[in-house]
Protein backbone atom coordinates (compact mmCIF):
# COMPACT_ATOMS: atom_id res chain seq x y z
CA UNK A 1 0.00 0.00 0.00
CA UNK A 2 1.57 3.58 -0.87
CA UNK A 3 1.68 6.31 1.56
CA UNK A 4 -1.53 7.61 2.39
CA UNK A 5 -3.63 5.37 0.08
CA UNK A 6 -6.86 4.60 1.46
CA UNK A 7 -6.90 7.00 4.53
CA UNK A 8 -8.24 10.32 3.29
CA UNK A 9 -6.35 12.54 5.63
CA UNK A 10 -3.16 11.06 5.47
CA UNK A 11 -0.63 13.30 4.34
CA UNK A 12 2.21 13.11 2.35
CA UNK A 13 5.94 13.60 1.99
CA UNK A 14 5.65 16.04 -0.43
CA UNK A 15 2.62 17.90 1.28
CA UNK A 16 4.64 18.05 4.53
CA UNK A 17 7.50 19.41 2.59
CA UNK A 18 5.05 22.25 0.58
CA UNK A 19 3.82 23.60 3.85
CA UNK A 20 7.36 23.92 5.39
CA UNK A 21 8.16 26.05 2.87
CA UNK A 22 4.76 28.05 2.08
CA UNK A 23 5.19 28.33 6.27
CA UNK A 24 8.98 29.38 6.19
CA UNK A 25 8.26 31.58 3.24
CA UNK A 26 5.69 33.70 5.41
CA UNK A 27 7.23 33.84 7.97
CA UNK A 28 10.17 35.82 6.09
CA UNK A 29 7.69 37.89 4.41
CA UNK A 30 6.20 38.67 7.80
CA UNK A 31 9.75 39.79 9.10
CA UNK A 32 10.39 41.56 5.87
CA UNK A 33 7.17 43.66 6.90
CA UNK A 34 8.18 44.28 10.31
CA UNK A 35 11.02 45.03 10.07
CA UNK A 36 10.25 47.75 7.27
CA UNK A 37 7.72 49.19 9.37
CA UNK A 38 10.54 49.25 12.26
CA UNK A 39 12.97 51.37 9.46
CA UNK A 40 10.32 53.89 8.26
CA UNK A 41 9.32 52.61 5.58
CA UNK A 42 5.30 52.70 4.45
CA UNK A 43 3.44 51.76 1.08
CA UNK A 44 1.11 54.54 -0.01
CA UNK A 45 -1.63 53.32 -1.92
CA UNK A 46 -4.09 56.74 -2.09
CA UNK A 47 -3.12 59.49 -5.19
CA UNK A 48 -2.46 61.77 -3.29
CA UNK A 49 1.02 61.47 -3.37
CA UNK A 50 2.74 58.96 -5.84
CA UNK A 51 2.26 55.52 -5.19
CA UNK A 52 4.70 53.39 -3.82
CA UNK A 53 7.11 53.35 -1.00
CA UNK A 54 8.06 55.92 0.99
CA UNK A 55 10.33 56.16 4.27
CA UNK A 56 9.33 58.47 7.62
CA UNK A 57 12.13 60.46 8.08
CA UNK A 58 13.03 62.31 11.02
CA UNK A 59 12.76 65.70 11.17
CA UNK A 60 15.11 67.31 14.36
CA UNK A 61 12.98 70.53 13.67
CA UNK A 62 9.69 71.60 14.27
CA UNK A 63 7.74 71.47 10.88
CA UNK A 64 8.11 74.16 8.14
CA UNK A 65 5.91 75.52 5.11
CA UNK A 66 6.40 73.20 2.30
CA UNK A 67 7.48 70.34 4.30
CA UNK A 68 5.99 67.15 3.04
CA UNK A 69 5.62 64.89 6.17
CA UNK A 70 3.63 61.80 7.51
CA UNK A 71 1.42 62.31 10.18
CA UNK A 72 -1.29 60.79 12.27
CA UNK A 73 -4.81 62.64 12.43
CA UNK A 74 -6.23 62.39 16.12
CA UNK A 75 -9.07 60.29 17.21
CA UNK A 76 -12.03 62.88 16.71
CA UNK A 77 -15.61 62.15 16.04
CA UNK A 78 -14.56 63.87 12.43
CA UNK A 79 -11.69 61.60 11.44
CA UNK A 80 -14.34 58.42 12.67
CA UNK A 81 -16.60 60.05 10.32
CA UNK A 82 -13.94 60.24 7.34
CA UNK A 83 -13.21 56.45 7.99
CA UNK A 84 -16.33 55.59 7.88
CA UNK A 85 -16.72 57.45 4.54
CA UNK A 86 -13.80 55.86 3.46
CA UNK A 87 -11.54 58.88 3.13
CA UNK A 88 -9.11 57.21 5.56
CA UNK A 89 -7.74 53.84 5.68
CA UNK A 90 -6.92 51.86 8.73
CA UNK A 91 -3.48 51.25 9.68
CA UNK A 92 -0.81 51.90 12.77
CA UNK A 93 -1.94 55.06 14.35
CA UNK A 94 -3.55 55.73 17.92
CA UNK A 95 -6.78 56.51 16.04
CA UNK A 96 -6.83 53.47 14.10
CA UNK A 97 -6.20 54.68 10.52
CA UNK A 98 -2.76 54.71 8.43
CA UNK A 99 -0.81 57.97 8.97
CA UNK A 100 -1.14 60.32 6.03
CA UNK A 101 1.18 62.37 3.53
CA UNK A 102 0.55 65.86 3.72
CA UNK A 103 2.53 69.12 3.01
CA UNK A 104 2.31 71.21 5.87
CA UNK A 105 1.08 74.84 3.95
CA UNK A 106 0.68 76.81 7.40
CA UNK A 107 1.66 76.97 10.69
CA UNK A 108 0.93 78.27 13.69
CA UNK A 109 -0.40 82.19 13.39
CA UNK A 110 -0.55 82.06 9.67
CA UNK A 111 -4.27 82.88 8.43
CA UNK A 112 -6.29 80.41 6.77
CA UNK A 113 -8.51 81.53 4.14
CA UNK A 114 -11.17 78.98 2.88
CA UNK A 115 -14.06 80.51 0.36
CA UNK A 116 -13.48 78.81 -3.29
CA UNK A 117 -9.83 77.68 -2.65
CA UNK A 118 -7.68 77.98 0.15
CA UNK A 119 -5.26 81.66 0.39
CA UNK A 120 -2.29 81.41 3.21
CA UNK A 121 -1.24 84.85 4.59
CA UNK A 122 -3.01 86.52 1.34
CA UNK A 123 -0.96 84.38 -0.80
CA UNK A 124 -3.37 81.87 -2.37
CA UNK A 125 -2.20 77.68 -2.58
CA UNK A 126 -2.10 76.40 -6.07
CA UNK A 127 -4.41 73.38 -6.61
CA UNK A 128 -6.34 74.26 -3.63
CA UNK A 129 -10.25 74.82 -5.48
CA UNK A 130 -12.90 72.54 -3.04
CA UNK A 131 -15.41 70.69 -3.86
CA UNK A 132 -18.86 71.30 -2.30
CA UNK A 133 -19.41 67.19 -3.05
CA UNK A 134 -17.55 63.87 -2.32
CA UNK A 135 -16.84 61.32 -5.56
CA UNK A 136 -20.23 59.57 -3.67
CA UNK A 137 -22.10 62.81 -3.89
CA UNK A 138 -22.50 63.51 -0.37
CA UNK A 139 -22.13 66.94 1.46
CA UNK A 140 -18.18 67.90 1.85
CA UNK A 141 -18.31 71.07 3.86
CA UNK A 142 -15.22 72.82 4.41
CA UNK A 143 -13.94 73.68 7.14
CA UNK A 144 -13.99 77.43 8.56
CA UNK A 145 -11.06 79.91 7.69
CA UNK A 146 -8.67 81.04 11.18
CA UNK A 147 -5.54 81.45 12.03
CA UNK A 148 -3.77 78.14 12.80
CA UNK A 149 -3.48 77.72 16.62
CA UNK A 150 0.15 76.89 18.34
CA UNK A 151 0.83 73.47 17.98
CA UNK A 152 -0.82 72.85 14.96
CA UNK A 153 -0.38 72.93 10.88
CA UNK A 154 -2.92 72.92 7.87
CA UNK A 155 -2.43 70.47 5.53
CA UNK A 156 -2.56 70.35 1.71
CA UNK A 157 -2.18 67.81 -0.90
CA UNK A 158 -2.37 69.15 -4.93
CA UNK A 159 -4.40 65.85 -5.77
CA UNK A 160 -8.29 67.11 -6.27
CA UNK A 161 -9.61 64.82 -4.73
CA UNK A 162 -7.33 64.72 -1.52
CA UNK A 163 -9.22 64.81 1.95
CA UNK A 164 -6.84 67.32 3.88
CA UNK A 165 -7.17 70.58 6.35
CA UNK A 166 -9.64 72.31 3.35
CA UNK A 167 -12.35 70.15 5.18
CA UNK A 168 -10.91 68.66 7.93
CA UNK A 169 -9.05 71.74 9.64
CA UNK A 170 -5.46 72.18 11.19
CA UNK A 171 -4.08 68.67 12.93
CA UNK A 172 -1.48 69.08 15.86
CA UNK A 173 1.88 69.38 15.32
CA UNK A 174 2.08 66.23 17.86
CA UNK A 175 1.04 63.98 15.53
CA UNK A 176 3.79 64.18 12.95
CA UNK A 177 6.03 60.99 12.67
CA UNK A 178 8.48 62.66 10.12
CA UNK A 179 9.23 63.87 6.90
CA UNK A 180 8.53 61.55 3.81
CA UNK A 181 10.99 60.43 1.43
CA UNK A 182 10.32 58.66 -1.81
CA UNK A 183 11.69 55.54 -1.85
CA UNK A 184 10.37 53.89 -4.78
CA UNK A 185 7.39 55.68 -5.95
CA UNK A 186 5.14 55.49 -9.52
CA UNK A 187 3.21 59.03 -10.57
CA UNK A 188 -0.07 57.75 -12.39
Amino acid sequence: MTEGAGIPWAVTAQQRQAAQIISMAALAASLAIVTAVAGGYRLNLTPSEPLGLWRIVPAYRPAAVDDLVFICPPDTAGMREAKARGYLRSGSCPSGVAPLIKTVMAVAGQHVEISASVTVDGRVVSFSSLASRDGKGRPLPPFPSGTVPPGYVFLHSAFPGSYDSRYFGPLPASGILGLAREVLTYAP
